[in-house]
């Protein structure tokens, strides 16, 4: 068997930082759907799909008529009842200075009051009604509850709209900064608990985090992680974590999907050049130098990796040496010369 000068390296630990991608969900930090509060013709629209709206901005005019009607009804119901209540006053106090005067009995004094109690309950239950009154006025001038964009508007000018309605009338979007949801597995949990103390302190001090776009494209702008639950799902095995990203470019919609890209830490870990392993029946191998022989050994690598290195969790110990190029070309039992500039890696 020929006998080949290869490069070796030591086996030692050492740090890396990978970057980890995860499917993402993007939602609006504030996603409002908007019901009308009172039935009746939807008169105007005062908005577009895809509108920029600012908090209090007026968006849908529901027909006014009844309304209005409603209200000066109330209000007038109103003024006859506070009449009523001023007539109550006046007869008591009269029946009073007339039962001072022992003209009138204690049962005509009790009569007026009472009649003066009942008109002033009537004055308060029309003032309810002119309250009430006002608005259902003031609902049917629909307002924006938030800064947003404006959704899908499903009915048009002169539909019969109600609060129960199947579709809101619009979902105002508060995309000036989104949420983007991903799930991580167990392991990066328990990663990210060993590395930061907590998953507490993990959602505040890990580093910025990327958002790749559906078309491939980088989100020009950092996100940064929020939250991280505690909190396993069964069925899937993973866990929710909430980044929020600023929108200033504008390319981010609430419902759309993209990528997020998380640099993971690992600390005190076996990483290998990827040009130091082959495959061999869906197998992970390296060649040991064993005696100035080759002896291949079985490695288990973890599935995240930076395309040029792996991290190796089990079949390698500190103090190995390993071929650390061209292994798919080495034979077992090769006798291996150490090569000029043969390299060690770790730290």
């Amino acid at each position: 068997m020929d006998t080949g000068s290869y490069k070796t390296m030591t086996v030692k630990t050492d740090s890396i930082v990978l970057q980890s991608l995860y499917s993402a969900r993007i939602e609006g930090r504030q996603d409002v759907e908007i019901y009308p509060q009172v039935s009746g013709t939807l008169q105007r629209l005062c908005v577009q799909e895809g509108d920029r709206v600012k908090k209090g901005q007026t968006l849908f005019i529901i027909d006014q008529v009844p309304y209005q009607a409603a209200l000066n009804t109330a209000e007038a119901n109103l003024k006859a009842a506070e009449a009523a209540e001023a007539t109550a006053d006046l007869t008591f106090k009269s029946t009073k200075r007339l039962f001072d005067q022992k003209v009138v009995s204690d049962f005509d004094l009790q009569k007026a009051q009472n009649s003066l109690l009942s008109a002033k309950a009537s004055v308060a239950q029309m003032k309810a009604q002119v309250v009430n009154a006002r608005n259902n006025l003031s609902y049917t001038v629909v307002k924006s509850p938030a800064d947003g964009v404006v959704g899908q508007l499903p009915y048009r000018q002169g539909a019969l709209v109600s609060s129960s309605i199947p579709q809101p009338l619009t979902t105002v979007s508060d995309n000036s900064e989104l949420y983007v949801y991903f799930s991580v597995n167990e392991d990066d949990l328990l990663n990210m608990t060993r590395q930061y103390g907590s998953l507490e302190e993990a959602a505040k001090k890990m580093p910025a985090v990327k958002l790749i776009l559906n078309d491939g494209s980088v989100l020009p702008d950092s996100g940064r992680v929020e939250s991280i639950s505690g909190v396993i799902n069964t069925s899937t095995g993973t866990a929710q974590v909430r980044a929020t990203f600023p929108n200033a470019s504008h390319l981010l919609h609430s419902g759309a999907n993209g990528n997020v890209e998380v640099p993971v830490y690992y600390k005190d870990v076996i990483v290998i050049p990827q040009a130091a392993t082959f495959e061999l029946q869906d197998k992970v191998l390296v060649y040991k130098v064993v005696d100035g022989k080759a002896q291949s050994a079985n490695i288990e690598v973890a599935p995240n990796n930076n395309g040029t290195e792996y991290i190796v969790t089990q079949g390698l110990n500190v103090g190995d040496v390993i071929i650390a190029e061209g292994a798919g070309l080495v034979r077992e039992g090769t006798p291996v010369g150490t090569a000029q500039g043969a390299q060690n890696h770790g730290k």
